[in-house]
């Protein structure tokens, strides 16, 4: 079953309001990030594309690479199924993510039809893809779905955050924040947006570790 999908600023702005009433320190956390983006793209090829792109680099290094491929044509399916390895490199992808790349461009994934799937299996048919962990399928199905209830705990920038939010001793590691985010449900991915936000108040207090 799909459940809750969030697609206005006022969905966004009915998962914070449950979530500072639920929990305290996301309403402090709310009070010095201001009230939170509507982070919905279209979903689709180009969307988890550009969700490989962004794997383990800045959101500035992602973007730098994503406009060169645009330029020579490679956030098309076809077009980047076809390319050379040399033609991948030129655009800024590494060899592995070039070969991620083409490995979704030859999928045979319906997107259409990830639309009535429930989060679960949007994961599963995602994940089947090489390259495509779960990190990647969260986001997509957070950015391009619109899924309400999913977070992505493999996310550093996640887990610094709640580290500071929630005065933890260390970084949550991806399974211990998963279990952490189970009490920010039916919102994980509003929870997401805000730690996200959070995430310059927390470098700018402590540093990243």
């Amino acid at each position: 079953m799909v459940g809750r999908i969030i697609t206005t600023l006022d969905c966004v702005a009915e998962g914070a309001d449950w979530l500072s009433r639920a929990e305290p320190r996301f309403a402090h956390a709310l009070t010095l990030v201001g009230p939170l983006p509507l982070r919905r793209q279209p979903d689709g090829f180009t969307a988890l594309l550009d969700a490989i792109v962004g794997q383990q680099v800045s959101v500035a290094s992602a973007d730098a690479i994503w406009r060169r491929m645009e330029a020579a044509g490679l956030t098309d399916r076809a077009t980047l199924a076809a390319a050379s390895d040399e033609a991948c490199r030129a655009a800024g992808l590494s060899r592995q993510k070039a070969r991620y790349g083409r490995a979704l461009a030859d999928s045979a994934i319906d997107f259409d039809a990830l639309r009535g799937l429930p989060d679960a299996q949007v994961v599963e048919v995602l994940t089947d893809v090489p390259g495509i962990g779960m990190w990647t399928a969260e986001i997509y199905a957070m950015f391009a779905l619109g899924r309400a209830d999913v977070f992505a705990p493999g996310d550093l920038a996640l887990q610094e955050a709640a580290r500071v939010l929630f005065d933890l001793p260390d970084r949550p590691k991806e399974r211990a924040l998963r279990a952490m985010a189970e009490a920010w449900s039916p919102w994980r991915s509003v929870a997401a947006t805000l730690l996200w936000a959070y995430y310059p108040v927390a470098k700018s207090r402590e540093g990243i570790r």
